[in-house]
């Protein structure tokens, strides 16, 4: 099952060789950043895709991977704008409380960016009770937490969250997590929005209770950013540009010939076999790639949710 839904609209309509019946795709080029919005509306659609029917809005830009701050600003607001209309495709109030969870290892850093997020997370539920005379027109109650993993807590993602849904009653969930790539382009260069929740762990295999509106009774917006890729993939992709090249040659269309997919795979199977077919891959800075991807969703989300506040001023509320 791959992470993004960009991706599996790819490999769907590769698979089918036609446009997929009761999904569709809007693209937005933007001198910084390309969006793909991709909706799937229907049953079918949905088992074709293997997504649940929702949105899907992906951010790619390439300046995410980059330490500038002045390339990230509009980054940021694009991320916000985006936020922003799923919030009111939800018709919350200004006021509905929201609480942002980061999912994921804090001792992994390829899975870490959840965690880091909520580091730089504005929250201000603690403002609202104890220090009303600090808050600004323009500021919603927000909350956050980082609830771990199963095998560093030994109790599911899904039951701390739901703990705290029914304690705190937030009116809407915010998940920040890592996703699985197939491409290494999009390595921590896109960022995906959806309003169907989350499975964690399910794009390196490890399916874990979802997080959405049926397992927590209040609706769910995930935000994730792809920093790993399947070894397979890369294999994969490194075997069918050399095929392509073999094709192109004629003496070695010969060879070309006798490299069939199935025995590619099995090669690839044998390489992995050793890490059960789950190697993943991730580049050599992802502890400054997930620093910088942090600040950028941090940003996005307090943008979105706290529209009174400039952002200039979103280190003065941070604890």
């Amino acid at each position: 099952m791959l992470d993004l839904a960009v991706e599996a609209h790819e490999l769907a309509r590769a698979r089918t060789g036609t446009e997929i019946p009761g999904v569709t795709v809007e693209r937005e080029t933007l001198p910084y950043a390309t969006v793909t919005t991709v909706r799937v509306e229907t049953a079918e659609a949905e088992r074709i895709m293997q997504k649940p029917r929702g949105t899907y809005i992906t951010i790619e830009a390439p300046a995410l991977r980059d330490n500038n701050r002045r390339a990230h600003k509009p980054i940021v607001e694009l991320l916000a704008q985006k936020l922003r209309l799923l919030l009111q495709n939800l018709n919350l109030p200004e006021t509905a409380s929201v609480l942002v969870v980061g999912l994921g290892n804090w001792h992994a850093t390829p899975d870490a960016l959840g965690p880091r997020t909520i580091d730089y997370t504005l929250v201000t539920r603690h403002l609202h009770r104890y220090a009303p005379q600090e808050l600004r027109g323009g500021m919603r109650e927000v909350s956050a937490i980082a609830p771990g993993v199963l095998g560093i807590t030994g109790i599911e993602t899904a039951e701390i969250i739901r703990g705290v849904v029914e304690k705190i009653r937030p009116a809407l969930i915010i998940t920040v997590d890592a996703l699985a790539a197939r491409n290494v382009e999009r390595i921590t260069t896109s960022i995906q929005l959806a309003d169907t929740g989350i499975s964690p762990g399910s794009g390196i295999g490890n399916d874990r209770t979802g997080i959405n509106y049926e397992t927590m009774g209040v609706p769910v917006i995930a935000i994730g950013v792809p920093t790993v890729v399947h070894a397979a993939f890369i294999a994969s992709d490194a075997m069918e540009k050399l095929w392509q090249e073999l094709n192109k040659n004629p003496n070695l269309q010969r060879v070309y010939k006798f490299l069939h997919p199935e025995l590619v795979q099995n090669v690839v199977d044998t390489l992995l076999a050793p890490f059960g077919g789950r190697l993943m891959v991730t580049p050599k800075e992802i502890d400054s790639l997930i620093q910088n991807t942090a600040k950028i969703i941090a940003g996005g989300i307090a943008t979105a949710l706290h529209p009174g506040i400039p952002a200039e001023e979103f280190s003065l509320y941070l604890g």
